[in-house]
């Protein structure tokens, strides 16, 4: 029995490493970046996963609608932005 267990142990010990070297941190930085969509308001400034610079001027579920010039505005979904910027 015990040496069944030392025959995994390395193996256990590789997943432990595994785990709080590339997953964890990965799975911390998406649950910042969700609580930080979750976050957006109309008034926010943004920028998009394509680097578009633009502020929130509408929410309609999962559409935002960004002015990225005086009276030029798209529409993204709420998936393609990728951080705020601060004011």
């Amino acid at each position: 029995m015990s040496q069944s267990i030392q025959q995994f142990l390395p193996l256990i010990i590789m997943f432990a490493i595994f785990y709080f070297i590339l997953i964890r941190p990965q799975q911390q930085k998406q649950k910042k970046h969700k609580e930080m969509l979750d976050s957006l308001k109309i008034g926010d400034k943004v920028i998009t996963i394509g680097g578009i610079y633009g502020v929130i001027r509408d929410i309609k579920g999962d559409v935002f609608t960004l002015e990225v010039m005086k009276d030029i505005k798209i529409n993204t979904t709420r998936s393609a932005i990728g951080s705020k910027r601060e004011k």
